[in-house]
């Protein structure tokens, strides 16, 4: 299947997992003064709604970050091969289902 070759037969759910990694690490190199890296930071004010609220997408991937066993993923970022690295073992790891 032609798919299959785009993500290397990678599970697909472990591949979309290793793109917002990338692009998590891509946002934490951006210069502070950026408005996709001014968003990232941002915290909302207020409270939310009564019930289960939603996982925010930057919630879901610290929850991928902790189970590779990153910590310091900021400082992890900054360098750009590793954090690729890092993120091509993403979709390997068994793990993150």
């Amino acid at each position: 299947m032609e798919f299959d070759k785009l993500t290397e037969s990678a599970d697909i759910v472990r591949f979309i997992k290793a793109q917002r990694i990338e692009w998590l690490g891509h946002i934490q190199r951006m210069d502070q003064a950026r408005p996709t890296r001014k968003l990232a930071d941002w915290k909302p004010m207020g409270t939310r709604q009564v019930g289960r609220s939603r996982q925010q997408w930057q919630e879901d991937v610290m929850e991928d970050l902790k189970k590779l066993k990153i910590k310091n993923w900021k400082e992890t970022a900054k360098d750009r091969t590793t954090w690729r690295d890092l993120a091509e073992q993403t979709k390997t790891h068994k793990g993150l289902q």
